[in-house]
């Protein structure tokens, strides 16, 4: 186990600008006997322009986490918050909006849609707002994931690696608030993996974002600023500028 400079209970929050907040958050999938409770009174905080890992066993609740965060699922009760909006209780619409404006994704599979090329996936979550990207910042972009003689090419031309990065690209290109990745690097070989993992962070350090990362993998978790751990559906700590021994000596010890 770490020591205690590093590695916080719950509730041991520092002050900081929140992205996102969840509060009292509960989410029961079934009814009855057979019901399961997937996250039981989760309250966390992401802090704006950060890297966040979000780690546990197989079941503690991390992916159900994400998507209660991001919009993805509705919680059974509690709240989240993106910014100053409380999400909990917006319609389906709203929802819609809200993600396709303040949020990006980048997904273990990719999501890429297989007819378009790199450019026109990039560019898709904006066209579906009606919007046009900021020739700058896409210059930016495209430049940080070094994808520029890659834009006219479908998918299916390009390397798991290179998809990842359009993956980026189309999460980054709209300037949202939060970046949600779940399992980024999942798909991806080990050097491949440590490069998007390297794009994300810079894209904290150098682009101002903040991301969210769920991942199974200590090394991944040891490229974030903050590692979040659940357990049964609960936050159990923290562990700050991480490495992956200290992240693999907290998971042993609730036996993951």
């Amino acid at each position: 186990m770490t020591n205690a400079a590093t590695h916080r209970a719950p509730g041991a929050e520092r002050a900081v600008q929140p992205a996102v907040r969840a509060e009292g958050l509960v989410k029961v999938y079934g009814a009855g006997p057979t019901a399961v409770r997937a996250l039981d009174g989760v309250d966390v905080v992401f802090e704006a322009r950060a890297f966040t890992a979000i780690m546990g066993p197989s079941g503690s609740g991390k992916s159900t986490l994400m998507h209660c965060l991001a919009g993805l699922d509705t919680a059974t009760s509690g709240s989240v918050q993106i910014g100053d909006v409380d999400i909990t209780g917006l319609n389906d619409r709203a929802l819609t909006v809200l993600r396709r404006e303040r949020i990006g994704f980048v997904f273990q599979s990719f999501n890429l849609l297989p007819t378009l090329t790199a450019a026109q996936n990039i560019r898709l979550p904006l066209e579906l707002a009606g919007r046009s990207p900021d020739p700058q910042w896409w210059d930016l972009v495209i430049g940080a994931l070094g994808i520029a003689d890659r834009l006219g090419h479908r998918p299916s031309e390009l390397s798991g690696g290179q998809q990842q990065r359009v993956a980026c690209a189309r999460a980054l290109i709209g300037r949202p608030q939060v970046v949600f990745a779940d399992e980024p690097t999942g798909n991806l070989d080990r050097r491949t993996g440590l490069e998007v993992l390297s794009f994300l962070r810079n894209s904290v350090r150098e682009l101002d974002q903040t991301v969210v990362m769920v991942t199974h993998d200590p090394v991944a978790a040891s490229s974030a600023d903050r590692v979040v751990f659940l357990a049964d559906g609960r936050v159990t700590g923290e562990l700050l500028d991480p490495t992956p021994q200290g992240v693999l000596d907290i998971l042993k010890s609730f036996g993951a």
